[in-house]
């Protein structure tokens, strides 16, 4: 899997951002939905909870493989800006440190997508000369 996400970094990256988005907008609904049809049990299974910690992985690597490649310098700090931001949003969320608007982190994770979007469409290297490799 990690292999897939280093070959096409941008794509697999928007992918994550977009289902992070998809995660984010459904949970509440189903958890609505589970807890009427449990009895107003407040549970859900936990791979769900953790389901946004393996966006944030996958993100991850795809940020740094992006970050590497992209023949833009000022694509680099803005992919890991996007990514910090929706890490801290979610690790926020899970510990609940500050009560924020669930806006904020949806509107955290569609900057990752375009970002990953963008930098697909007009940041590739055309040749190994453009790229900032370092190793």
């Amino acid at each position: 899997m990690i292999r897939l996400i280093l070959q096409k970094p941008d794509t697999y990256g928007a992918i994550a951002s977009s289902l992070c988005i998809i995660h984010c907008l459904v949970t509440p609904l189903l958890f609505i939905a589970h807890t009427s049809a449990i009895g107003n049990q407040e549970t859900s299974p936990i791979w769900w909870n953790n389901l946004s910690y393996i966006f944030l992985i996958i993100s991850f690597f795809a940020v740094a493989r992006s970050a590497r490649n992209t023949s833009k310098f000022y694509m680099k700090p803005i992919l890991w800006l996007s990514w910090s931001a929706l890490f801290l949003l979610v690790i926020n969320e899970k510990i609940q440190l500050t009560p924020l608007p669930e806006i904020i982190t949806y509107i955290a994770a569609l900057s990752l997508s375009v970002v990953h979007l963008y930098n697909l469409k007009y940041c590739q290297c055309t040749s190994t000369k453009c790229c900032n490799h370092h190793g």
